[in-house]
């Protein structure tokens, strides 16, 4: 659970981006993913895909997939380093299928941070076991301090 000044935060910036196609409470078909939680250096939440996230039969999209997982990178340096930044690259490794029945535990950390050049890293679990992993490049443009 996010602690009180944390939650604030969070919501200060869903709201400042209510439209965000990830996480944007007002985005009618949105994702509205939101980081729930702080797991020592991992911004941690979890997503329920839906019948209209498929792609082929009940799995999961894969485009969707990423997005869920750039999503939490992002997060993580929004709660680790308190910046927004922008994906400068991603690379993903899909391991085993997700089905849009899967409840999916979200994780994410930065791994580094260079000035405004962070590498993060991240992963979608279902039932514990990782489906997608993935890394990338964030590129910082904006500090909340």
């Amino acid at each position: 659970m996010l602690d009180a000044e944390t939650a604030a935060f969070v919501d200060g910036i869903r709201a400042e981006y209510p439209g965000c196609f990830a996480c944007g409470p007002d985005n009618p078909i949105g994702l509205h993913l939101e980081p729930a939680a702080m797991d020592g250096d991992e911004a941690v939440a979890t997503f329920r895909p839906i019948a209209h996230h498929g792609g082929a039969g009940e799995t999961l999209h894969g485009g969707l997939a990423a997005t869920v997982l750039d999503e939490i990178m992002v997060w993580a340096g929004i709660l680790a380093e308190r910046v927004l930044t922008v994906t400068g690259t991603m690379e993903l490794r899909f391991l085993r299928p997700i089905t849009v029945t899967d409840e999916v535990e979200v994780r994410g950390k930065v791994d580094e941070r260079r000035g405004r050049r962070l590498r993060c890293s991240g992963s979608l679990l279902v039932r514990g076991e990782p489906a997608v992993t993935g890394k990338g490049l964030y590129l910082v443009v904006r500090s909340f301090d």
